[in-house]
This record gives C-alpha cells, sequence and structure tokens, in this order.
C-alpha cells in the first residue's frame, strides 16, 4: 500500500510541476497569479517567469526519470532535496502574496512530498532484501 501511495504522489509531483513549468511559459501572467504572486505586467517579468517555468520543467523530468528508471532510493533522496522548492514558494509567497496560495499549495505540496520521501526512504529494496537475507546463517550451505 505503500509503494502504491509513494507511486501515486510522486507522478502526480513530477507531471504536474511539468504543467505548471510549461503554463509559466505559455501564460506567465495567469500562472503567477495561481503561484500566489501575481504581477502587474507580465512583460516586465517575463524573463523571470520563463525562468521558474523551465526550473519547474527540470525538477519533474528529473523526478519522472528517475521514478521510470525504478531508483526508488536515489529518488527519495532527490525528493527530499526538492522539498526545499515547495516550502521556500510558499515562504516567498506567505512574504508577497496569498496566505491561502502559500498553504493551500506550496507548503501541502512539501508535506505530500515529505510523506513520499518517508515511504520511499523507508522501503526495502530488494537488492537489499536479497544480501540480508543471505547474510543470515538460515540461508547458508556448508
Amino acid at each position: 500500500m505503500g509503494t502504491k501511495i509513494a507511486n501515486g504522489i510522486v507522478l502526480l509531483v513530477g507531471i504536474g510541476i511539468i504543467f505548471i513549468g510549461a503554463r509559466f511559459l505559455l501564460a506567465p501572467e495567469v500562472s503567477a497569479a495561481g503561484y500566489g504572486v501575481p504581477v502587474s505586467a507580465a512583460g516586465e517579468y517575463e524573463a523571470f517567469l520563463s525562468a521558474k517555468g523551465i526550473r519547474d520543467i527540470a525538477s519533474g523530468l528529473v523526478v519522472l526519470t528517475l521514478f521510470a528508471l525504478g531508483q526508488r532510493r536515489a529518488l527519495g533522496w532527490v525528493m527530499l532535496a526538492v522539498t526545499v522548492v515547495p516550502f521556500t514558494d510558499g515562504l516567498i509567497v506567505l512574504s508577497h502574496g496569498s496566505v491561502a496560495a502559500a498553504f493551500g499549495w506550496h507548503f501541502s505540496t512539501a508535506a505530500g512530498m515529505l510523506v513520499a520521501v518517508a515511504l520511499l526512504l523507508s522501503a526495502r529494496t530488494p537488492k537489499a532484501a536479497t544480501a540480508q537475507d543471505s547474510a543470515s546463517p538460515a540461508f547458508q550451505t556448508t
């Protein structure tokens, strides 16, 4: 059950952040408002919003690549490191924009990612299980 939950969160985060990044490239003003810090003139901030869009797309691709390769342990550590992004985004939005967006999007995303991290890093990998079982005296041949 924990694996299915972790997989669901990973896929939601990976695909979701790619969608959000693409949206920042295609509709920067709308995306900035959804992020929680609206801009008055998108043209003035378009370069920064495009940079955020590319960052989001790259982050989603890293997560989905590790997932597709079955690198669950590495994925757990990367997800832990990347949790800094929605957490700090929430802090930025709290100090410059919408409290609802900070908690509704950013902090809740960070919390969901931490659930996935806990599930990914606590799961026994098949290699670890095999190595541990073969070290057991009950499985050694004489």
